[in-house]
């Protein structure tokens, strides 16, 4: 190598490479490369020694490096150092370099030797500002430090997406040392996490530039393989000066409190709104058949597979409450079953035999006795002869394949109702304490329903024992000329029993008192004031008192039976001279149907409810031609929850005229109690009130009935 060579200022130089090539160390310090021969002279100045000293290579090239470089009392340290190239010593120090301007500056080199093709001995110098290197020693201490004493977890990604570093607290944190990572893939060093997503994630910052924040991923690392761990992780690009990709640096923080924090609310958001879903579903009636099938439907298949609601034989059969001993229960009766199936039905016409029925279990009997529920998360042999009723019942459970059971108590008022069984057959998890949880809470709910249902079904069933022994318990005698049929219905569910009632009273010479009235209000207190009012009118009737003084005579003593109103008609028919006197307590108007005429509603004078006291009562007389019928009712026949009154007394108006042919239709063959039927059937308006109807038709005297 001979003659003034440049290094890296022409075209083909080394300089001059690739504006991709990647970056490094050099680059930071800006190192400069001096070549000398056996004599101390220059053979090669690089750029970056043309930056660092100022000396462009024309000026450098041949000159001796000692009297270049050294200030003129340093020239024979100089030479000490640069010198001696023959005996192949490598040095390495500091020394003050004359620049170009004149200025001194402190660089630091390192100094060894080469050979050259023709094997002649050269000097080789690497230099550089010794301020830099100073510099770029301090950035890589700093970094080392901040990264292995950082409590966050830091590693290096190549542009492969194979580790190049990790820091000590990843190390710990995943159970894996650097080693042990280095140079291999994600996949291969942590396949328990979801590395699909990480390394799509690397792949996107690697090729956008931009960040990745808070990306969290859940998971199990080789230091805790048997439970899940969270972490937030953050992605960015490393690049060299030139902005390069050099690879991506991840953070990692474990947030797995903070995430079971979080998942435990979203949990109990969950709970709530499949809790309130559920119940709400639950009492649309106050019929417990219904209500326990509800409560069967809200868990399957919400909670289980397959579902029972056992219920006391003491609770069906209206006896008194169970206590929480469960002792003296009288066994179980299965009221309601829901059972899944992949169709969607409810699979309840192919559930195996024995697992419905009267009876009880070992099962059902702890649950009542504890008044707890009774958890069994996996079920064996023992566990199935816990459960069932008897073999067969065991058989059919095992058939089923039951995995899983969860019994738990109908508690209200401090009393046991029965037992919500769930069973689990297609659903391999075990029940656990949050569905244990979960299914009490629902439970409680419902027993509320339950009990509810239970003492509407009570208070309905005294009320309509009480109405029914308060109201004529035969039919009306036929009195001589006039035909007369009654008819009554309760209320379709519920306890609205119990206010309205009908009579018919013999009155002297051969007139007949008609009664329909309607307590206000509903229930057992209805149907005894109903009682006290037909009883007062009866004992006034045999006095033979005016409609309208009767009437008088019963509302003093509405008033008097702790703030009740009813409302009444009293109409006194007399076949034998075919008039109908009438009297209104603010009741419904009549209706009259006259042969060849169309119905009609009788306007009797105003008055106001029985009970208001002191109010006068006002009189209609009318004429009955023969083939009259004089319709008396209450408001549960024509009230609609939909549509006013008046359409419903419109209905009953024109029903009446088909039914007696007043309209020129063919009348109804049937008798009077027929069309009474009929009535009811047809124009009942399900407004969840009682009806009571009474139909008088006038015939020729002595006429058959």
């Amino acid at each position: 190598m001979g003659g003034k060579e440049l290094w890296g200022r022409g075209p083909g130089a080394a300089g001059a490479r690739d504006a991709g090539a990647p970056g490094g160390l050099l680059d930071l310090l800006h190192a400069s490369a001096v070549v000398v021969d056996g004599r101390g002279r220059i053979v090669l100045w690089s750029p970056e020694a043309e930056d660092l000293f100022g000396y462009a290579a024309e000026e450098a090239l041949g000159a001796s490096v000692d009297e270049l470089l050294a200030s003129p009392e340093d020239v024979e340290n100089a030479h000490e150092r640069f010198g001696r190239i023959q005996s192949g010593e490598s040095l390495a120090g500091v020394f003050p370099a004359r620049c170009k301007d004149g200025s001194t500056r402190l660089v630091e080199y390192r100094k060894g030797r080469l050979h050259d093709p023709d094997g002649r001995v050269l000097g080789l110098a690497l230099a550089a500002d010794e301020g830099t290197v100073r510099r770029v020693e301090g950035d890589l201490a700093l970094s080392e430090l901040l990264i292995d004493q950082s409590p966050v977890g830091l590693a290096v990604f190549d542009t492969d997406l194979r580790w190049m570093r990790i820091n000590t607290a990843l190390t710990t944190a995943n159970g894996v040392t650097e080693h042990e990572v280095r140079g291999r893939r994600l996949e291969d060093t942590l396949p328990e996490l979801d590395t699909t997503a990480i390394e799509s994630a690397m792949r996107q910052v690697l090729r956008t530039g931009e960040p990745i924040l808070d990306q969290r991923t859940v998971g199990r690392t080789p230091l805790d393989p048997d439970h899940d761990h969270a972490w937030s992780e953050s992605y960015y690009r490393i690049e060299d000066q030139r902005g390069h990709p050099l690879g991506v640096a991840v953070s990692v923080v474990d947030v797995t409190e903070r995430h079971l924090a979080a998942t435990e609310i979203a949990a109990a958001h969950r709970h709530l709104a499949t809790l309130t879903e559920a119940s709400s579903g639950i009492g649309s009636t106050l019929d417990l058949q219904q209500t326990v099938r509800e409560l069967a439907a809200a868990v399957v298949p919400r909670f289980a597979d397959l579902a029972t609601v056992d219920v006391l034989d003491s609770v069906v059969g209206q006896r008194s409450l169970a206590p929480h001993s469960g002792e003296g229960h009288g066994g179980f009766r299965t009221l309601a079953v829901a059972a899944a199936r992949p169709d969607g039905s409810d699979g309840t016409d192919e559930l195996p035999d024995g697992l419905t029925g009267s009876g009880s279990s070992p099962l059902l009997c702890r649950s009542v006795r504890e008044a707890a529920p009774v958890l069994i998360p996996r079920v064996d042999d023992a566990a199935l002869h816990e459960m069932a009723r008897d073999e067969q019942a065991a058989e059919a459970l095992r058939g089923a394949g039951v995995r899983s059971v969860l019994a738990a108590p109908l508690l209200a008022r401090g009393s046991v109702l029965g037992v919500l069984t769930l069973y689990r057959t297609a659903d391999t998890r075990p029940f656990d304490s949050r569905d244990l949880q979960l299914v009490c809470e629902l439970v409680g709910r419902a027993a509320v329903s339950v009990d509810n249902a239970l003492l509407y079904g009570r208070e309905r069933e005294t009320a309509l024992t009480l109405q029914h022994s308060l109201l004529p318990q035969q039919p009306p005698d036929q009195p001589d000329g006039l035909e007369i049929a009654v008819g009554y219905r309760p209320a379709g569910s519920g306890t609205e029993v119990g206010g309205d009632w009908y009579d018919v009273l013999a009155l002297g010479d051969g007139r007949v008192g008609l009664v329909v009235g309607d307590v206000m209000g509903s229930g057992i207190r209805a149907a005894a004031i109903m009682g006290q009012l037909r009883t007062t009118t009866r004992a006034l009737a045999r006095l033979d008192l005016p409609p309208a003084e009767l009437l008088g005579h019963l509302d003093e003593t509405a008033a008097e039976l702790s703030e009740s109103f009813a409302t009444c008609v009293y109409a006194v028919c007399d076949p034998k001279r075919g008039t109908c006197v009438l009297s209104s307590a603010g009741h419904l108007p009549p209706v009259l149907v006259q042969p060849g005429q169309g119905a009609r509603l009788l306007t009797l004078p105003p008055a106001a409810p029985l009970g208001v006291g002191g109010v006068p009562f006002g009189t209609l007389e009318t004429k009955l031609p023969e083939g009259s019928l004089l319709a008396l009712y209450t408001d549960g026949l024509v009230e609609s929850r939909h549509d006013s009154i008046d359409v419903g007394i419109e209905a009953l108006c024109r029903a009446l005229e088909r039914a007696t042919g007043a309209t020129g239709s063919a009348p109804s063959t049937g008798s009077l109690q027929d069309i009474c039927d009929m009535l009811l059937d047809t124009l009942d308006q399900s407004s969840g009130d009682d009806t009571a109807l009474l139909l008088a038709r006038l015939g020729p005297p002595g006429g058959a009935q």
